[in-house]
């Protein structure tokens, strides 16, 4: 079964993202193009202005011999100058290659050196040390140009010179070479790569996706052919530049639609400048939706009793209204009388808080959100709705509707994509965003891709009567339990998530006889809730093994296997010693759990959840950012008797 879209019309003038920056300074320069906070100020960069500065980069990369084909890599925070730096290398036929900023030096090594990048752009100090230290393994690097200067007057080395300098060599470049700049981005053409942007790695080795100009901006063009996209919308940018729903928003749909995008001034200050700023439309990942709801949950059980009441009643009062809503039901006059209270007195105070006041829409993508979080946002006026992309789709091939926006779904394909489930149940698509193929892995360009031409996406779905795709889970994940019950763990990890007191959470259950989880606890709220009660803690670990504290997840379980289908109720449990890190590669940067090495890593404790051991002793092996490693050893209590948790308790 498949869902056809019609595709869409190529302007000529507006094929490559430089020429959409030439484009938009041509049209209407004077309009605000970025924005960027600095020492709690905000500067505007107008669309003439952002031309300027592409086009002096771009000049002052020529001055260096960066040539057509040529990679160049930009690393750290969010900040105008190395969006800036991307466009500027595709001017010259280069091609970006984004570095996620807190990647650890073995991994950024090995992006560097498949990329084959010769010219790195990086945020400040931090980023030169990590670049210049790994130096000898880069046989084709050329140049480090950094923004920030602080703390680099003393740094004497060959491959090191400014943003500020680069721009400047860049306007000499300009008067011995007239018009170069005009004739480099006229030889472009929509079918050029644009970027390599590499995939989350959660199965082995991130794989270096080729995006071309074609497959970001039809992208960006049919995405706003159903969403409410206006010239002059704030958006804020501030996921990792290397995350593809990055490019696909803060770059290439903001060019397409003449986007105002806004950088913070650190990550540290994202909230603030979240609220303080009130963007128009808004993209986070799960975790950042389910830290939200996290906050809002804390700040309600610390509030006096008047407001704790007041807040439970209205939470109630809108999650009945959003049902009735979804379910399409006549709304009592009451009810509706009593959301507009609702919504002076809690909804709106915290859409406020939250910085969405202005919001007219706001995306989840990248991995599944849990209903119950889906719902809460939704119930509060919030019009949260789901995507559903990848790497090789360009970031985003279906999209949730205002009127259609089910927790349960990710929507239809958006104008000029095609899905279908094949006979094994995986989804698969096809349109103009499916990748070039990935950069020196032509074996595995032919498996992702099939002999009629739709990319094989590898997760498990299926299109529901209304004609909307629902993801049930990535299909090698997918199984059974040891009773023929279907197991989907990442279903039962974000009813899991939904817990404030619980950061991330893995299940197991394939072939066994029952659900047991591993789970990280929220160190924030978890350390809240133990100063309120006199709990000393002095680390993670302590923290986690306290009894008290493994009573605590022991009654959210509970609350949570409610909910589940009686089968896959989780049944046994232990808190880790340690958060899941992305650097100890059992998370990808984007939060995905790596299952097949997390399996791999915890054997031991695998093998004690499903026997009758009442503890387990458990090494790991942390990694620090510069590669050193350390191990920590501890020995972990294993919770539950093999019943579902909750189920003794409530009989």
């Amino acid at each position: 079964m498949s869902i056809p879209h019609s595709g869409f019309a190529e302007d000529p003038t507006t094929s490559t993202l430089p020429r959409l920056v030439l484009r938009n300074a041509a049209s209407f320069g004077r309009a605000a193009g970025m924005r960027e906070k600095n020492l709690g100020i905000w500067k505007t960069h107008t669309w003439q202005n952002y031309q300027d500065n592409v086009h002096d980069f771009a000049l002052g990369l020529a001055s260096l011999g960066f040539r057509r084909g040529d990679k160049m890599s930009v690393v750290g925070d969010n900040c105008p100058r190395l969006y800036w730096a991307q466009i500027a290398a595709q001017a010259l036929g280069g091609v970006a290659v984004p570095v996620y900023q807190d990647a650890i030096a073995t991994e950024l090594a090995y992006v560097l050196n498949h990329a084959e990048v010769s010219v790195v752009v990086v945020e400040d100090q931090e980023q030169v040390d990590k670049v210049l230290s790994l130096k000898g393994e880069l046989p084709h690097l050329k140049a480090v140009i950094f923004d920030d200067p602080r703390g680099l007057a003393t740094y004497d080395d060959p491959l090191l010179r400014s943003f500020a300098d680069t721009q400047a060599a860049g306007r000499a470049f300009a008067k011995d070479h007239p018009g170069y700049y005009r004739q480099e981005v006229d030889q472009g053409a929509a079918d050029d790569v644009a970027m390599i942007a590499y995939t989350s790695g959660t199965t082995g080795r991130p794989k270096g996706a080729l995006l071309s100009h074609r497959n970001l901006i039809a992208t960006s063009e049919n995405y706003m052919r159903v969403e409410s996209v206006k010239r002059g919308d704030n958006w804020l940018a501030y996921l990792p530049m290397a995350w593809v729903g990055d490019t696909i928003f803060s770059l290439s749909a903001a060019l397409v639609g003449g986007v105002t995008v806004n950088t913070p001034e650190s990550p540290e200050t994202v909230r603030r400048d979240l609220r303080e700023l009130g963007p128009h439309g808004m993209i986070a990942p799960p975790r950042i939706w389910e830290t939200l709801l996290t906050d809002v949950q804390v700040k309600a059980a610390d509030a006096s009793w008047l407001k704790r009441r007041t807040f439970e009643y209205f939470r109630d009062l809108a999650q009945r209204h959003e049902l009735m809503k979804s379910d399409a039901k006549s709304i009592p006059l009451a009810m509706r009388l009593a959301y507009r209270v609702g919504d002076f007195l809690v909804y709106g105070p915290v859409r406020d808080q939250m910085g969405l006041r202005n919001a007219r829409w706001c995306l989840t993508g990248g991995a599944p959100l849990g209903p119950d979080t889906f719902r809460f946002f939704r119930s509060f006026g919030i019009n949260l709705k789901q995507i559903y992309g990848a790497t090789e789709l360009s970031a985003l091939a279906c999209a949730q509707s205002d009127d259609r926006a089910d927790p349960n779904t990710v929507g239809r394909p958006v104008p000029g994509f095609e899905v279908r489930i094949d006979d094994s149940g995986e989804v698969q698509m096809r349109g103009p965003g499916v990748f070039v193929g990935y950069y020196k892995q032509d074996d595995a360009t032919r498996a992702a891709i099939t002999p009629d031409g739709w990319l094989r996406t590898g997760d498990a779905g299926l299109i529901d009567p209304q004609g909307q795709l629902a993801i049930i889970d990535r299909a090698k994940d997918v199984g059974k339990l040891a009773d023929g019950s279907p197991f989907a763990p990442q279903f039962i990890e974000n009813k899991l998530k939904f817990s404030p007191f619980i950061r991330e959470a893995v299940s197991f259950g394939n072939d066994r006889s029952f659900v047991a989880a591993m789970i990280a606890i929220d160190l924030s709220t978890v350390g809240a809730w133990a100063e309120r009660r006199g709990l000393a803690y002095s680390s993670f670990m302590d923290l986690s093994c306290k009894k008290e504290v493994a009573a605590l997840i022991m009654d959210e379980i509970a609350k949570i296997n409610m909910t589940l289908p009686k089968s896959t109720r989780v049944r046994r449990m232990l808190l880790l010693n340690k958060e899941l890190e992305a650097d100890d590669a059992e998370i990808t940067r984007t939060r995905k759990v790596r299952r097949g090495f997390v399996a791999e890593k915890y054997a031991n404790v695998i093998s004690a959840l499903y026997g009758d051991a009442k503890e387990v002793e458990v090494t790991t092996e942390i990694t620090f950012e510069d590669g050193r490693k350390s191990t920590l050893r501890s020995v972990i209590a294993i919770h539950g008797d093999g019943s579902p948790i909750g189920e003794k308790e409530a009989a």
